[in-house]
């Protein structure tokens, strides 16, 4: 909600919370970097890979000022912040004024959703990473295609692969959208087994990424090989990394 001023009212905005942490970030092309991460409750996709069915339900409630003491306390001096879930965007009416507060306070904001959701209210300085569903996903053709409307060079799209249709399908999207010509990256990421724990190694991808870089190299594809590299530092199973 905004005052008569323009300004947003905090006070009034709820909204629900798995977790927040601090770790390195996993994916993207900003993988590497220390980054935190505000958890959103809640998920409308049923992914057959999903690795944070915990997101699904559950939670507590947070007004945007908590979620900003908490960022705050976790990284004061700003860097990088990535609202994520579940479906960050099923809680749109909180979370919108959330990322422009986080903007407006220096951070560098990234929103990572499927795109199933209106992504036009989203403010234009956050970097959107976009994960649209491939086949064996369970949940093909839940991308919102005038969403391609929404995305800026500075935006990226990924795909989590698990299988050669799914490799192709991904490669002819990204194709035909002109997509490499659209955002700043398109990720291609083996999907991990959901059940992984243990040994921290490419065992658990269900698709090898060894195999999936052939393909991308045969096919000259304009995408980026993707890993989730905090599964690779951590154990697979463990939550909050």
């Amino acid at each position: 909600m905004r005052s008569a001023t323009g300004n947003w009212l905090l006070a009034t905005v709820f909204m629900q919370i798995t977790e927040i942490y601090k770790s390195i970030q996993g994916e993207s092309t900003y993988a590497g970097l220390p980054c935190v991460f505000v958890r959103l409750t809640g998920c409308n996709l049923r992914c057959s890979w999903c690795d944070s069915e915990y997101t699904f339900s559950g939670g507590h409630g947070m007004d945007v000022e908590e979620v900003l003491a908490t960022v705050q306390t976790l990284s004061p001096e700003g860097g990088l912040v990535e609202i994520t879930g579940g479906e960050p965007m099923l809680q749109e009416r909180d979370v919108i004024p959330l990322m422009q507060q986080l903007l407006n306070q220096g951070y560098k904001v990234l929103l990572e959703t499927s795109g199933e959701r209106p992504l036009e209210r989203v403010p234009p300085a956050v970097v959107k990473i976009v994960d649209v569903k491939c086949p064996n996903s369970g949940e093909p053709d839940t991308f919102r295609i005038e969403n391609l409307q929404m995305l800026s060079p500075q935006d990226e799209v990924k795909f989590v692969l698990a299988d050669r249709a799914d490799y192709e399908f991904a490669r002819d999207f990204t194709r035909s959208h002109n997509l490499a010509k659209r955002v700043n990256a398109v990720l291609f990421s083996p999907a991990f087994g959901k059940q992984a724990s243990g040994a921290r190694d490419a065992a658990h991808c269900l698709l090898d990424p060894r195999e999936l870089a052939e393909w991308m190299v045969a096919d000259d594809v304009p995408a980026r090989l993707g890993l989730q590299i905090h599964k690779f530092i951590w154990d697979p199973a463990l939550k909050g990394v």
